[in-house]
């Protein structure tokens, strides 16, 4: 099995499918990227997928497919994608063992790059 740059819950690929099939004949599922801003330094940031960028990384689960930014996949390597539904809000949420911290508000993170080799002593201590 080949090493994915990030997971999808079930939720957050049901949640992609929805997205896809309610965008038109030409969406192909959302692309996941790191963009600089909000008081802890980054931010996570989803759009829509018409044309996927062929540098980009594909993650795909129970039909959803999302795209992952190169620039991006160091700062994700390891990270869990899910959506949420709580009463007083509704989104993806990333579980990202790169995080440093957040600024209050949640609305961005402080990330760090991911470790390699501790990454690769994992996959062989898992046996992978």
């Amino acid at each position: 099995m080949a090493f994915e740059v990030i997971t999808l819950t079930d939720a957050a690929a049901d949640r992609v499918n929805a997205i896809v099939g309610n965008s038109g004949p030409d969406a192909k599922g959302i692309r996941v990227s790191i963009k600089k801003g909000g008081c802890a330094g980054m931010e996570y940031s989803v759009d829509l997928v018409r044309e996927p960028d062929p540098k980009d990384d594909k993650v795909s689960r129970n039909g959803a497919s999302v795209w992952i930014d190169p620039s991006a996949v160091l700062y994700l390597l390891g990270t869990e994608m899910d959506y949420e539904v709580t009463t007083l809000r509704s989104g993806f949420t990333f579980r990202n063992p790169n995080q440093r911290s957040a600024c209050g508000c949640g609305e961005s993170v402080e990330l760090k790059a991911a470790d390699l080799a501790e990454l690769a002593r994992q996959r062989e201590g898992a046996g992978a």
